[in-house]
């Protein structure tokens, strides 16, 4: 009976995801570097379900070494390491909400992301950012996704729009 139900499941998530709507986030520039693999072993992220918020504007994190470059989106970017260990971001802010000091964090003891507003829940470390509950699966508002590229010689690994 789990077996179906599971199958289910996936079906529809797979299914659903071309009626879900990303681009709800205005435009905002992304680039966050990681010069090195040691200040990414520092500051980045690692282990599957390990997570960390990045908002230039408000030093967040404290001692992270930001550039002039450096822009972490619209509401700020959510990096987390998925089950299979490799980096996926996404924006902070709710696409419901739209705000940008409307901001989702990852409850502790919890594996799923949520809207402190609208209480959505989002799924951020297998199916890249799909809604789950609230007024996101309701209305298919996925969380915002960017790109994680390594980079060259001088960048280790670069987050872009």
């Amino acid at each position: 009976m789990m077996a179906v139900v599971a199958a289910a499941t996936a079906i529809f998530t797979l299914s659903s995801c071309d009626s879900l709507n990303d681009e709800r986030i205005p435009y905002a520039e992304v680039r966050l570097t990681f010069t090195t693999e040691g200040v990414w072993n520092i500051y980045g992220v690692a282990g599957a379900t390990s997570s960390r918020r990045y908002i230039k504007s408000e030093h967040i994190p404290t001692d992270f070494p930001y550039t002039a470059l450096d822009q972490t989106g619209w509401g700020g970017l959510l990096v987390v390491c998925d089950i299979m260990g490799d980096p996926q971001v996404y924006d902070l802010s709710c696409p419901v909400e739209m705000r940008r000091d409307v901001r989702i964090y990852i409850p502790a003891d919890e594996v799923h992301a949520r809207c402190p507003q609208c209480e959505s829940t989002y799924e951020v470390f297998t199916n890249y950012g799909v809604p789950l509950s609230g007024p996101a699966a309701r209305n298919g508002y996925a969380l915002k996704r960017y790109h994680v590229v390594y980079g060259g010689p001088a960048e280790y690994l670069v987050i872009t729009r």
